[in-house]
């Protein structure tokens, strides 16, 4: 079975014990690691694997081919997209200063962005000026260089940004926990409407408890993926983004997702959405 993820450590540590056999009954992977911005290139392609790890922003695109998992996923609080610029700290002022300025973004149909923009409709008078699409791993040293006005930054980054002298304009899961008393819908599980899907999320979902059971197990897959994060970074990134949403949506995770692409759709953002399609 083909199934693209990320090499990010929330990733590898749900998926390590599928991927490594360790999963009564579930089928061999064959594992494709691409950054979130390709597997959504993937996902809409007409060619995209089995099972793949997508934006949330994304799925207003793909819902007729792909069915939403309801484990496996991000979702959380206290995890959002930042905001981050060379020097201007957050506050009203801060987001005025944005008018017109070069943003540089990981993607434009992430759910990073997709919060961005809506933040900025509410916030940022005349809207940013150009939005440049840049690998995340990039975004911070632009801005600390000035190549950009300000970065739109994701994963890790919360916890290492300070080492690049920035600071925080807005923590976009904080002002979207605020308006909406929700969770902050990330990065999706969708599979193929063709396949067993009931099966899918039990493996999914047997493969996070495995990971919860057994943290040791993956700890080399995981680092060996980790882009030179530090142990302890890693481990802060798991701890942040593997949570009771990822074994289990439930009824606040499908209504955040349901809010997020509601506010989008209506502000002309993302095609609506049927929400019998998010089931």
């Amino acid at each position: 079975m083909k199934i693209a993820f990320s090499p990010c450590p929330n990733d590898t540590f749900v998926f390590h014990a599928w991927v490594h056999g360790l999963i009564p009954g579930a089928p061999e992977l064959d594992v494709t690691y691409a950054d979130i911005d390709i597997t959504n290139g993937l996902a809409t392609s007409g060619q995209g694997p089995d099972v793949l790890k997508v934006s949330y922003a994304a799925l207003p695109w793909l819902l007729d081919e792909y069915a939403l998992l309801p484990c496996g996923g991000a979702l959380g609080r206290g995890c959002g997209p930042l905001v981050l610029t060379a020097g201007t700290e957050g506050g009203a002022e801060g987001a005025v200063a944005l008018s017109g300025r070069r943003v540089a973004v990981p993607s434009e149909r992430s759910t990073a962005y997709l919060l961005f923009r809506l933040w900025a409709a509410q916030h940022v008078p005349g809207g940013v000026g150009e939005i440049i699409v840049m690998p995340f791993d990039e975004i911070m040293p632009a801005v600390q260089r000035g190549d950009i006005d300000a970065g739109l930054v994701i994963h890790e980054a919360r916890f290492t940004y300070q080492n690049y002298g920035l600071a925080m304009l807005q923590d976009l899961g904080s002002w979207w926990e605020s308006d909406t008393g929700l969770p902050i819908p990330l990065g999706a599980i969708i599979a193929r409407r063709s396949l067993d899907l009931p099966a899918l999320a039990r493996w999914t979902r047997e493969s996070v408890e495995y990971a919860w059971a057994h943290p040791e197990a993956s700890a080399d897959y995981v680092m060996s993926h980790a882009q030179e994060m530090s142990p302890e970074v890693t481990q802060a990134h798991i701890n942040l983004y593997v949570n009771r949403y990822t074994a289990e949506l439930g009824e606040d995770g499908y209504a955040a997702v349901a809010a997020l692409l509601d506010r989008a759709a209506a502000e002309g953002l993302v095609p609506k959405v049927d929400p019998a399609k998010l089931r």
